[in-house]
């Protein structure tokens, strides 16, 4: 019988004959009486489900209800219950939140507590960023912030410093060995590539930050589940010459660190993509592959001029990233055929990437910009141009950038490109935002962009007089 083998809380555990689609919060709340461990939205939007996962790769932060049991293998998880020590010694975060009175009716709280464990752990001080992806409906968030920051002198705790060696104990064998998973779990890009070329209609999981919704809103059966998170070769960056070749199964957060000293515009938009637990599983190849018109990623991906790797059985291929989204949820994709990277120059000075969305952290854009332009002599000698939340794809600019190019590079010549823009896009009308108002975000956006490139401020975070 299928099974697997965690840590929980210190302790291994075996799990067998559970669905593989099963979620981790479900089975800590129901079957381990683990209730500390909240559901509140079911889609990873409160973090009131944060838990602590550690494995190989280090200790991150992950929302437990769209977390299927098998995607834990291998690894330790802390609930609530587990940040406490010894004849129940209490984490220093969670002493600051009593002393910081950063709990009134609790149900967050324990979400908030093991978000901040992880970030104590880490050494972290962006406690803005830290605590995004959790929500807190009664307390306010001032003193939960107080309370972070109260910790940050306290010295970790002796026993949450033991998962690491524990995990490689399972992984090596010991305590309790190690266990085949529930579902398919490939270990190799080329294990994979045969699977899915004989089972087409298998559904390839990843990060399940898209797909765990499936199950968890919709009450979908996945057909023959396979989790793509034991590939080690393709969550890997490889810098190749003046590129970086991206394996799909790098997470968001791992992209946004890689990225952040060559594109620090680039890597500021990942960090207000959705939520740091989500950012920690979400993977680079499923935000592709999604084929989302509002995905955040492939605008800068275009906008750089990324080349996308796929593959099917023995046979691989490569495109313009552009040229994969053909129309609303239809991309070139084969039967069988898969996201195994995508390649990215490491150069771009130029570069500057725009999200506009109701809330600043954790939205979904009204619409993202990614401007690339290069100006030899005072003129515009190339452009990129590309926007998501302005078409059923994610798509270019061909129009304005047309506009731009062989022009000088002034004011003029940037209102003949705005005005260029309606040829290029008739956006929708939703919740987030009417057609009209995403036009005239997305002409604003390349004023801003000029502005950006000569040195003027224009982060929408400062406040002029």
């Amino acid at each position: 019988m299928s099974e697997i083998a965690f840590l929980l809380n210190g302790t291994p555990v075996r799990v067998a004959g559970e669905a593989p689609t099963r979620t981790l919060l479900d089975f800590l709340r129901e079957t381990k009486g683990l209730t500390g461990t909240k559901e509140g939205c079911n889609e990873g939007d409160c973090g009131a489900c944060t838990v602590m996962v550690t494995d190989a790769a280090g200790t991150r932060a992950l929302n437990a209800c769209i977390l299927f049991l098998p995607q834990v293998q291998g690894k330790a998880v802390r609930t609530v219950e587990g940040l406490c020590g010894p004849q129940g010694a209490l984490h220093p975060v969670q002493t600051a939140m009593v002393d910081h009175h950063g709990s009134q009716c609790g149900f967050c709280t324990p979400g908030f507590c093991v978000s901040m464990a992880v970030g104590h752990l880490q050494g972290r001080r962006d406690h803005d960023t830290v605590l995004a992806g959790n929500l807190c409906r009664c307390t306010g968030y001032a003193p939960i912030i107080r309370a972070a920051k109260a910790a940050e002198s306290a010295p970790v705790p002796d026993w949450m410093t033991t998962d690491a060696f524990n995990v490689a104990q399972i992984s090596s064998g010991g305590a309790g060995g190690e266990a085949p998973p529930l579902g398919f779990s490939p270990r190799s890009v080329d294990e994979l590539a045969d699977w899915y070329q004989a089972n087409p209609d298998a559904t390839l999981i990843a990060g399940a930050t898209d797909v765990g919704l499936w199950v968890t809103k919709q009450l979908r059966e996945l057909p023959k589940p396979t989790f793509l998170n034991g590939i080690a070769e393709m969550a890997r960056i490889e810098r190749q010459g003046d590129s970086l070749r991206v394996g799909a199964g790098v997470t968001v957060e791992a992209l946004r660190e890689a990225v952040a000293p060559l594109h620090p515009s680039f890597a500021e938009m990942l960090r207000r993509f959705a939520s740091l637990q989500v950012r920690n599983a979400a993977t680079i190849g499923g935000n592709i592959a999604n084929g989302s018109p509002i995905g955040d990623a492939p605008p800068a991906l275009i906008a750089l001029g990324a080349t996308l790797h796929l593959r099917q059985g023995g046979t691989r291929r490569e495109l313009p990233l552009e040229a994969f989204f053909l129309d609303y949820r239809k991309q070139d994709r084969r039967p069988g055929e898969f996201v195994e990277a995508v390649t990215i120059p490491a150069h771009a000075p130029a570069l500057r990437i725009y999200k506009l969305s109701k809330r600043f952290d954790q939205d979904i854009s009204a619409a993202c910009g990614g401007f690339n332009v290069v100006l030899n002599d005072g003129k515009v000698q190339s452009a990129r141009i590309a926007f998501g939340g302005m078409a059923g794809i994610p798509k270019r600019a061909a129009a304005t950038e047309a506009a731009l190019v062989n022009q000088p590079w002034n004011l003029a010549t940037i209102a003949a490109a705005r005005e260029a823009m309606a040829q290029d896009f008739t956006p929708l009308s939703d919740m987030r935002a009417s057609a009209a108002y995403r036009l005239t975000a997305a002409q604003n956006m390349l004023t801003r962009y000029f502005h950006d490139l000569a040195g003027h401020p224009v982060s929408v975070l400062e406040v002029a007089p």
